[in-house]
């Protein structure tokens, strides 16, 4: 594997850690060195791709077959220093022409279904992500050109064992591993190492004179600051699961006004008091939103129902029928007395707001009306 950056690896204490490639990026040169092989009837051994987050990679070819107007072709998983179930694993794609110009994608052996609601997928549907579903069809699509179509089909044959080492159980995905990643690379760091590059952004933009900063778990929040909020996107850091030491560096650094923005199911965690989100620390999601609503009188029947939801999104829809939106602005109250709470012996705390968000990217609830929350920001 070649990946085309300045430096293939990271640096920490002396070692360094080699990046990797999602399963995301595996599915799509599968897929378009499959159609490349349709296309030029023989057997291709490299193919190249460009990831979402503009990195070239050039991967080799495995178990590369071609018969008449349909091909497949492997690429095996490499996650670099950040080992997880699917590392080492072969990603396939077969790609068969159509004769229309359509481009369909779907899951084979070894993809997981979605049999739940609440993870962004339709129930039934295989479980690709939205990026490798764009990327895949990019792919292909640039191979063929706009006068042909085909089948494309992603299949893992170890998925489904490798995916009993995985969280797809536990969000009503079955049969198999995702497909997934949003940048296409996989970046290996220590926590602690990785916490502290957060900071020193913080650093610099505070040495930069700015006073105010957005704080998002990821790229979903910082897209929601940027459509939604019409906000400085130069105001945003990214936070991961470490909500509770970013805000003491803010604490730290004397920011004044920092406002927390990410998806439901993410920052609801800390209006329980977590203020490390990783489900590998702790969860609580549930229960915080079943409480929540027990404090708005929401009737037992509703609690039961939502409690046993896989997911936040997946309660959504329940809380929507149900009449009780306004439940996400008392969890962003929540979250603010909780970050209060974390800051009581500040002789100067910063000013705190929080908004929440959905999958869709739509505003559920702020602890004050989101407009003065952006004005604020500017």
């Amino acid at each position: 594997m070649t990946i085309a950056l300045e430096d293939d690896k990271i640096w920490h204490k002396g070692k360094a850690y080699r990046k990797g490639y999602t399963t995301g990026s595996c599915a799509t040169a599968a897929a378009k060195v499959a159609a490349l092989m349709i296309l030029r009837q023989q057997i291709i051994n490299q193919i190249s791709i460009v990831t979402p987050s503009g990195v070239t990679l050039q991967l080799n070819v495995e178990e590369p077959l071609i018969h008449g107007d349909q091909a497949s072709a492997a690429i095996r998983k490499d996650g670099g220093d950040d080992v997880d179930a699917t590392h080492g694993m072969l990603i396939y794609a077969q790609v068969k022409l159509r004769q229309d110009t359509q481009i369909t994608i779907t899951g084979g052996p070894g993809v997981g279904k979605v049999t739940q609601k609440g993870i962004g997928l339709p129930v039934g549907s295989s479980a690709i992500n939205k990026t490798p579903l764009q990327t895949i069809e990019a792919a292909v699509r640039e191979v063929l050109g706009p006068e042909r179509g085909a089948d494309v089909v992603i299949f893992a044959p170890e998925g489904e064992s490798r995916a009993e080492r995985t969280f797809n159980g536990r969000l009503g995905i079955e049969g198999g591993i995702s497909i997934i990643g949003t940048t296409g690379i996989v970046t290996p760091m220590s926590e602690e190492s990785w916490k502290r590059s957060l900071a020193i952004e913080l650093e610099q933009k505070r040495a930069n004179g700015l006073d105010k900063v957005i704080l998002v778990p990821g790229n979903h929040g910082e897209r929601f600051v940027r459509e939604q909020l019409q906000a400085d996107t130069n105001l945003v850091v990214t936070m991961s699961n470490f909500v509770g030491y970013m805000l003491q560096e803010t604490e730290r650094l004397a920011f004044r006004h920092v406002v927390l923005i990410g998806h439901l199911g993410k920052l609801i965690k800390v209006a329980a008091g977590i203020f490390h989100t990783h489900s590998h620390i702790a969860d609580g999601r549930m229960e915080t939103l079943v409480t929540q609503l027990a404090l708005l009188n929401a009737p037992n029947s509703l609690l039961q129902q939502i409690y046993r939801c896989p997911t936040t999104e997946a309660a959504m829809e329940l809380i929507s029928a149900a009449g009780y939106e306004h439940v996400y602005d008392a969890i962003a109250q929540r979250i603010v007395e909780r970050v209060q709470q974390m800051l009581r012996y500040s002789p100067q705390p910063f000013l705190c707001d929080v908004i929440l968000f959905s999958l869709d990217n739509i505003p559920l609830g702020s602890n004050r009306p989101v407009a003065g929350i952006a004005e604020a920001l500017r």
